[in-house]
């Protein structure tokens, strides 16, 4: 079974570059229903941009946890 989450992210430029500086390589959100969510970083790069990573997204997990996909509905 697949599980999705949405969730909101607001992350600078600026913060964003401790990835690429290896302070950082996850990702903790809250989802829109109050779970906790952890992923790495990477995944959102695609959405990176000068003022950041900001939007509203759908992650899905399969059965053992593992990413399987990441969209940004707005």
């Amino acid at each position: 079974m697949i599980k999705i989450m949405q969730f909101h992210l607001n992350i600078s430029y600026e913060k964003y570059l401790l990835v690429y500086q290896g302070h950082a390589s996850n990702i903790v959100a809250t989802a829109s229903d109050g779970r906790k969510i952890q992923f790495p970083a990477e995944i959102v790069k695609p959405y990176l941009t000068r003022s950041g990573i900001q939007g509203f997204f759908e992650i899905a997990f399969n059965r053992s946890n593992k990413f399987q996909s990441l969209k940004k509905l707005s």
